[in-house]
């Protein structure tokens, strides 16, 4: 392209995607959980697609249980990064690997929007990156509680994006075997 793009337009060799604590236990009570589950597994087939960067979280597995089964099977073989706090800044050296790797982009989705989802938007701000949320894939129990945390994040600097507009901003042209391949997954 020969114009200049926003900087804030996700670019390829700076993104991944952190997808935090959809675990099976607590599914049950998420409001909206279907739909949420359906368009992270779409991101988690656009980011295959184009053979971008994947992370995973587990709050306390022992007692919310292992990634939902669906992503999952959608992500193959994987190792969810386990942790106890709430921020995904406490899994370990999660924040240091995004830095190691290049990674400034990176796009969340994930439960509960208000506690562990709006801690590590919070927190990757606060350290540098530019944090995409996608907020079609992402939820909490109560609708207010996912409503107010979504406005915090906007004030304090998040991208307030959804899953399609992330996927093409990352295809940024079409007519290629990626952009065949990211239309038939929103489809």
């Amino acid at each position: 392209m020969s114009q200049n793009r926003h900087p804030l337009i996700l670019k390829k060799d700076t993104s991944a995607l952190l997808i935090i604590d959809i675990q099976e236990r607590i599914l049950k009570v998420i409001r909206n959980s279907e739909d949420m589950i359906a368009n992270v597994l779409k991101l988690v087939k656009g980011f295959k697609a184009m053979g971008l960067p994947i992370y995973t979280t587990e709050q306390y597995p022992k007692g919310l249980g292992e990634t939902h089964h669906a992503i999952q099977a959608e992500l193959g073989d994987f190792t969810a990064v386990q942790k106890m706090t709430f921020s995904c800044g406490g899994a370990g050296d999660l924040f240091g690997e995004f830095k190691n790797k290049g990674l400034t982009q990176i796009v969340v989705c994930g439960i509960e929007s208000h506690v562990c989802v709006q801690q590590t938007v919070l927190d990757l701000i606060h350290n540098g990156f530019q944090t995409n949320l996608a907020a079609d894939a992402v939820s909490s129990r109560k609708y207010s509680d996912y409503d107010l945390s979504v406005s915090r994040m906007r004030h304090h600097g998040a991208e307030i994006t959804s899953t399609e507009s992330i996927l093409f901003e990352l295809l940024e042209v079409c007519g290629t075997d990626e952009f065949k391949a990211v239309s038939k997954i929103v489809k």
